[in-house]
């Protein structure tokens, strides 16, 4: 195959470091399970994500700052119109005047790209400490071989063993990989392939739990198949966009609008719009594309809950973001009335639904719930008519501060969750303690965790003085800019009645007395206890200090 000479491809290798390092770290991992032995594994394995991690954060601040001396976006991956295009020069064909990279973009480097993935390193980096962490009887969260069946003599064996399911991290490592090129995607074919990356291994994953393995398999199977449904429906609206737009590029529909011929397409890229949104939501969990998110968020190993939870959504939000931002323009009315139906939907079922709940994760799943509606208000405010440029940048920017504080939130909060334990009546140490019921007197036993969990449980509430209550705020803001009172007042009676389930739960373990089913809190290696108190000082910090983080995210599009 020839490259035709009108188009010039060239890839700035420097602006893609960050997403290399993490997806090279993630197939020397794969390289490692294979040639290494397997008691030098884990401390290789966990070494390498860590540095790979790391490594990655410090590129993006890197490019971040080499972003902000050139004072304009660098793209990544591109291929640039030449004058030699066979239409050039011809009046009315566009070409003569489109910017160069315009039509084939893949991934570009530009503010939203390098703060979103720095939300997603800083949520992986806290939720890989919780995956590698082991109780102090030596026993991890996930199981000692995935391979084999539940309840089998092979099961038993390889516990015996001592065996560790040490794949987890290449395989985390190729999901925070796709997070971060899913928010630098600005081509739909590229954007699909980044879905895939994400999506895949955190199906497996899924289904690697420890203890309650039928249950995890049964939540992995669910997942897949619904994740399978929402990316052929993604696809299908890609397809579409390309047969309004004539590309795949989030440009095309501005482009067409702009350059293209006469003839009214917004039938077909209003349906396309909704159809690429129908893939996203289902990855914020977003009502009625939410099936999936109690019996995940229940059934995988709860550092992977927590990761899931953080990461996948910062990578689809900022993704629909970018969605909104090109397309939304020009077919508002259309997708404001399916954004409404879906933002009052996602409200108050996951209100209502947490207000009933009895297993700690499966609330935390309807909260997370419930907070993707309150996000979409903000996406919905991206370049809406109602708003300015300067409204629409406030509202991405609120976006990504929401990310932030509830990404390191969530993965502080499902860490605490795989310290506290049950036990049996000899005593001995069984699984989690999802039962709310089993954390009464949680704080007498364990003060520290008591007092974490309280402080993420107010910031998910959004009470003053956490980061939770500065990013609620500045999306109800970014709504009532844009004509979405209705909506705010909506969330804001639906985030009162949260209130109620969080603070059942600070009930629960300030003011009942711990009885015999109470739950235990066991003794770990320590990573788990690093990762949370990294995660409460910046929860406390998000909502004491948010000026200078807010300072930072708004400037970066001044």
């Amino acid at each position: 195959m020839t490259t035709p000479d009108y188009l010039e491809f060239s890839i700035e290798w420097v602006a893609v470091l960050p997403l290399l390092i993490v997806l090279g770290a993630a197939v020397l991992g794969t390289l490692i399970e294979a040639f290494v032995p397997h008691r030098a594994r884990r401390p290789v394995q966990i070494g390498l994500s860590m540095l790979a991690l790391a490594s990655a954060l410090v590129a993006v601040v890197w490019r971040w700052t080499e972003l902000q001396v050139s004072g304009a976006g660098g793209t990544a991956l591109s291929a640039s119109v030449l004058p030699s295009h066979p239409m050039a020069g011809i009046p009315g064909s566009g070409f003569e005047t489109l910017p160069q990279g315009l039509y084939s973009v893949g991934l570009v480097e530009d503010n939203i790209s390098l703060i979103g993935q720095t939300v997603i390193l800083a949520s992986a980096l806290l939720a890989f400490l919780i995956m590698a962490d082991r109780t102090e009887t030596r026993e991890g969260a996930f199981a000692a071989s995935a391979a084999t069946r539940p309840g089998s003599p092979d099961e038993r064996e390889m516990t015996k063993a001592g065996r560790q399911q040490t794949e987890i991290f290449p395989l985390a490592l190729f999901a925070t990989g796709g997070m971060m090129a899913f928010t630098s995607a600005m081509d739909l074919l590229t954007l699909f392939i980044a879905l895939e990356v994400l999506s895949l291994p955190l199906y497996v994953l899924s289904a690697t739990a420890r203890r309650k393995r039928l249950l995890a398999q049964e939540a992995a199977l669910k997942y897949f198949i619904l994740g399978a449904f929402s990316s052929a429906i993604f696809l299908m609206g890609a397809a579409l966009f390309y047969g309004a737009t004539g590309t795949l590029n989030l440009t095309g529909a501005f482009l067409r609008a702009e350059f293209g011929p006469a003839g009214d397409f917004s039938v077909m890229l209003a349906v396309a719009g909704i159809m690429m949104l129908v893939g996203l939501l289902f990855k914020v969990g977003a009502v009625p594309f939410h099936s999936w998110t109690p019996d995940v968020y229940q059934g995988a190993p709860t550092p992977i809950t927590g990761f899931m939870a953080a990461g996948t959504k910062a990578a689809a939000f900022l993704a629909m973001a970018r969605v909104f931002y090109w397309v939304a323009v020009l077919v508002h009315d259309s997708l404001n009335v399916f954004l409404w139906i879906v933002i009052i939907a996602t409200i108050l079922v996951g209100t209502v639904m947490g207000l009933i709940q009895t297993d700690i994760k499966r609330l935390l799943a309807y909260s997370s719930i419930a907070h993707a509606g309150f996000i979409l208000i903000a996406i919905n405010a991206i370049n809406n008519p109602e708003g300015s440029a300067q409204v629409t940048e406030q509202s991405i920017a609120a976006i990504m501060f929401y990310l932030l504080a509830y990404g390191i939130g969530t993965v502080g909060a499902f860490g605490i969750v795989t310290l506290v334990r049950e036990r049996d009546a000899h005593g001995n140490i069984l699984g989690e303690a999802t039962k709310l019921s089993s954390w009464a007197g949680l704080g007498k036993r364990s003060p520290l965790l008591a007092a974490s969990m309280t402080v993420f449980l107010l910031s998910f509430a959004g009470i003053p003085l956490t980061g939770g209550f500065i990013g609620k705020f500045r999306v109800f803001q970014a709504g009532l800019n844009t004509g979405q009172a209705v909506l705010v007042v909506i969330a804001v009676l639906a985030s009162a009645a949260t209130a109620v389930f969080y603070f059942r739960l600070v009930q629960l373990m300030y003011f009942r007395e711990p009885d015999t089913d109470s739950a235990v809190v066991i003794e770990s290696e320590g990573m788990s206890i690093v990762a949370i108190v990294i995660a409460l000082i910046g929860t406390i910090a998000l909502g004491v200090l948010p000026g200078p983080v807010l300072d930072f995210i708004i400037g970066s599009f001044v």
